[in-house]
C-alpha cells in the first residue's frame, strides 16, 4: 500500500491523512462543492472534485469515488466514518475494482452491521442481549404481539441505521400503531429501509461500548471501553475512557464477549460492540458498528495506540503489534463533541462564516479539528466542527483540564454548544458519575441556575475581544473607523 483514498471529509478525513502521511503514504481527497476549501483538500497532496453540495451527489456517490480512485491510482480507500463506512455494497466494489477497503469484509458487515442479523449472531455468540424480536416485524400486528409477550415500555429502532434514527419509545398498545408507521418511515428516509425490530426498553441504563480490533491472522482484541451515556436524542454528546462503573471483571467479561462476537463473524479492522448496563452491572449487547467510531480518539488517550495507524497496518496484511495481556488503561480522557449549533434555541443549526477562531492547548488537551478563521461552515452536513480531548491522570483531573480548555475555545460568527459543556461538567450529578442514557434530557428540562456559566471564562472573552477591537481599528482623515471583522464580530457575537 502506498496511495489512500479518503472517501470522507471534515476531521476524520483530517485524522486518516495525519496517520497515512506518518506512514509515509501518499493521500488523496474527495470533495463536493461545499468544500472547496476545506482542510482536507490542503492537506491531501491530491485532491478531486466529487460533485455538487449534496451527499446523495458526492459522499454517498461510491461509483464517482472509485472513478477517481482509478484515475488517481490509488491502492486502497479508507472510508472514515458515515457516508459508505458501513455500506456493504461499496467494500464489494472496492474489491472488484482492485482497491482494498481499510475496514471489515462485506461478509462481516452484513452479518454483524444490519441491527437484526447482529442480534442473531449475538445469541450464537451466547452474548447477552437485551429481549425482544430478532427479526424485522413484519406489521404492527407482530410488534403488538411481541411487547405484549417481553412487557411495556418498549423501543421500535431501525434495522438498517443508528443514531437515533428510526427509533420510538412505545409505553402502551394504543401508541404501537403510530409509533410503528413513524419509526418505518423514518428509517426508510435514512437509511433506504424501512424494516424495524422491537426490543425492552431498559430504563435509566448506560450506554458503554467496547473497541475491538481484529487482524487477518485470527488474532483480536478489546482496548477497553468507552462510556458513551451523555446523549441528546440518542446522539453521543460527550464520551469517556474509561467508564466510572466498570471494573476490572467488568471490563474483561464485556470484552471478552465482544472478541467472541467479532470472531465469530470473521471480522477484520476495527469495530465497536455497543451494550447497555443496568445497575446491577449486568450488561447487554445493543448493536455494533462496523467502522471507526467518532470517539475513537478517547481510546487512543488511554491507551497509547494510534486506532488509524492500527487499521492501516491490519488492511496491509500484517498481525495485530499488540496481545490482549500488553494493553493497560491508563489515566482518563473525555470528549466534547463541538458542534456549529445554538443551545439555546432547541440547537438550531448554525451555519455561517467562523470570523475568529481561538483554539485551547497545553498539556493533556487534544483537538481533531477541520475547521479554521475564514471558512465558511456549510449547511449540508453534519454540523460537528471539532472533538476536544481532555485527558489527565484522574476523572477528576480530565473534567477540570476539560473546563479550563473550553474557557480558553473562542469561535467567532457562529453560535456553538460551547456552553453546554460547561454546563454539563459543573454538574454535580456528572462529576459523581450519575449519569445514564436520560441524563442529559433530565439536565436540560431542569431550569440553570442564576449566575451558571458566567464566571472568568466571559470577561476573558470581553478582554479579548476588546484587545482586537482596538487592534484592528484602522485611521482614515482623522476619524477612527472599525475593520468590518469588528463590526460583524459585535453583530454576530462570540460563541465560547
Amino acid at each position: 500500500m502506498k496511495k489512500v483514498l479518503i472517501a470522507n471529509r471534515g476531521e476524520i478525513a483530517l485524522r486518516v491523512i495525519s496517520a497515512c502521511r506518518e506512514m509515509g503514504l501518499a493521500t488523496v481527497a474527495v470533495y463536493s462543492d461545499a468544500d472547496r476549501a476545506a482542510l482536507h483538500v490542503l492537506h491531501a497532496e491530491e485532491a478531486y472534485r466529487l460533485g455538487p453540495a449534496p451527499a446523495t451527489e458526492s459522499y454517498l456517490r461510491g461509483d464517482l469515488i472509485l472513478e477517481i480512485a482509478r484515475r488517481a491510482g490509488v491502492d486502497a480507500v479508507h472510508p472514515g466514518y458515515g457516508f459508505l463506512s458501513e455500506n456493504a455494497d461499496f467494500a464489494e466494489a472496492c474489491a472488484a475494482a482492485g482497491v482494498t477497503f481499510i475496514g471489515p469484509p462485506a461478509s462481516a458487515m452484513r452479518e454483524l452491521g444490519s441491527k437484526t442479523r447482529a442480534r442473531q449472531a449475538a445469541d450464537r455468540a451466547k452474548m447477552p442481549r437485551v429481549p425482544g424480536s430478532v427479526t424485522g416485524l413484519a406489521d404492527v400486528d407482530e410488534a403488538v404481539h411481541v411487547a405484549g409477550e417481553i412487557g411495556y415500555p418498549v423501543m421500535l429502532k431501525a434495522a438498517a441505521g443508528g443514531g437515533g434514527k428510526g427509533m420510538r419509545a412505545v409505553t402502551r398498545t394504543e401508541d404501537m400503531a403510530s409509533a410503528f408507521r413513524a419509526a418505518s418511515s423514518e428509517a426508510e428516509r435514512s437509511f433506504g429501509s424501512g424494516e424495524v425490530y422491537l426490543e425492552k426498553l431498559i430504563e435509566r441504563p448506560r450506554h458503554i461500548e467496547i473497541q475491538v480490533m481484529a487482524d487477518m491472522h485470527g488474532n483480536c482484541v478489546y482496548l477497553g471501553e468507552r462510556e458513551c451515556s451523555v446523549q441528546r436524542r440518542h446522539q453521543k454528546v460527550i464520551e469517556e475512557a474509561p467508564s466510572a462503573v466498570v471494573d476490572d471483571d467488568l471490563r474483561r467479561r464485556m470484552g471478552e464477549a465482544a472478541v467472541r462476537l467479532a470472531l465469530s463473524a470473521g471480522y477484520v479492522n476495527a469495530g465497536t460492540i455497543e451494550f447497555l448496563v443496568d445497575d446491577a452491572r449486568n450488561f447487554y449487547f445493543l448493536e455494533m458498528n462496523t467502522r471507526l467510531q467518532v470517539e475513537h480518539p478517547v481510546t487512543e488517550m488511554v491507551t497509547g495506540l494510534d486506532l488509524v495507524e492500527m487499521q492501516l497496518r491490519v488492511a496491509m496484511g500484517e498481525p495485530l503489534g499488540v496481545r490482549q495481556e500488553d494493553i493497560r488503561l491508563r489515566g482518563h480522557a473525555v470528549e466534547c463533541r463541538i458542534y456549529a449549533e445554538d443551545p439555546e434555541n432547541n440547537f438550531f443549526p448554525s451555519p455561517g462564516l467562523i470570523t475568529r477562531l481561538v483554539q485551547p492547548g497545553g498539556p493533556g488537551i487534544r483537538e481533531d479539528c477541520a475547521v479554521y478563521a475564514g471558512w465558511t461552515v456549510p449547511l449540508d452536513y453534519d454540523p460537528m466542527l471539532s472533538k476536544l480531548v481532555a485527558f489527565a491522570p484522574t476523572r477528576e483531573a480530565a473534567i477540570d483540564r476539560m473546563l479550563r480548555a473550553l474557557d480558553e475555545y473562542v469561535i467567532g460568527g457562529i453560535k456553538t454548544n460551547i456552553s453546554l459543556f460547561r454546563r454539563i461538567l459543573t454538574d454535580p450529578d456528572f462529576r459523581a458519575a450519575r449519569i445514564d442514557t436520560g441524563y442529559l434530557e433530565r439536565l436540560l428540562g431542569s431550569p440553570a441556575e442564576v449566575g451558571e456559566h458566567v464566571p472568568e471564562d466571559v470577561a476573558a472573552v470581553a478582554v479579548a475581544l476588546f484587545a482586537t477591537m482596538v487592534k484592528e481599528r484602522v485611521v482614515a482623515g482623522g476619524a477612527a473607523q472599525q475593520s468590518r471583522w469588528v463590526v460583524a464580530g459585535r453583530q454576530e457575537g462570540l460563541s465560547g
